[in-house]
């Protein structure tokens, strides 16, 4: 048996873990959901926002995801399907993510891409970076 067979489990249930992670950000999302949504970031992360603010660490998440989830998706919806997880560590993932929100107004299109690093077993939400796409090809 290779290493890599070896470790075959352990990577699908790696992805397994991942898919659940941004699962669980689309749900927070289209439930107005701050707490599930601010709990999936270690303490130290990044995320800029598709509008191109930047926060630093999971307080200043906090407060702007206080700020603009609850009631932020009223007559809007959300999907994300990952298109692409890039183990760049066993304990380090980029994923990369099409996200598709269905507004009044018709459909807006994003690409996150989010960083994700395995502690203590559960994977955390690192260094994100939210895109909007102007032209979806």
């Amino acid at each position: 048996m290779t290493a890599a067979q070896i470790n075959e489990p352990t990577r699908e249930a790696d992805i397994e873990a991942i898919k659940q992670v941004v699962a669980a950000v689309e749900h927070s999302q289209n439930n107005g959901l701050p707490d599930e949504f601010i709990d999936l970031f270690r303490a130290d992360a990044i995320w800029t926002t598709g509008h191109g603010r930047r926060l630093f660490g999971r307080e200043a998440i906090s407060v702007f995801t206080r700020q603009v989830l609850p009631g932020g998706m009223r007559d809007t919806s959300v999907t994300f399907d990952i298109e692409h997880v890039l183990f760049i560590r066993p304990d380090v993932v980029a994923v990369k993510v099409r996200q598709v929100y269905q507004t009044p107004d018709g459909q807006e299109v994003g690409t996150p891409m989010f960083v994700m690093a395995k502690e203590e077993g559960q994977w955390r939400l690192t260094a994100c970076q939210n895109t909007s796409v102007l032209n979806d090809e």
